[in-house]
């Protein structure tokens, strides 16, 4: 009992990604793939780095 919204709420997630148009950028997805370094116009804030920057690969 009580899943009715949950399932609900999955079914309307669901459909909206399935039906909506994406304006997906595939070059964008295939550099990042396959590793490249991101363009300039990517640039990430300064703060959010320092935020992420826990998480980085140490070497």
């Amino acid at each position: 009992m009580g899943r009715g919204r949950a399932k609900a709420k999955q079914t309307k997630v669901a459909r909206d990604l399935k039906y909506r148009t994406h304006e997906t950028d595939l070059s964008a997805l295939a550099a990042e793939l396959h590793g490249e370094p991101a363009s300039s116009s990517d640039e990430v804030e300064p703060e959010v780095l320092e935020k992420w920057s826990d998480y980085a690969d140490r070497d």
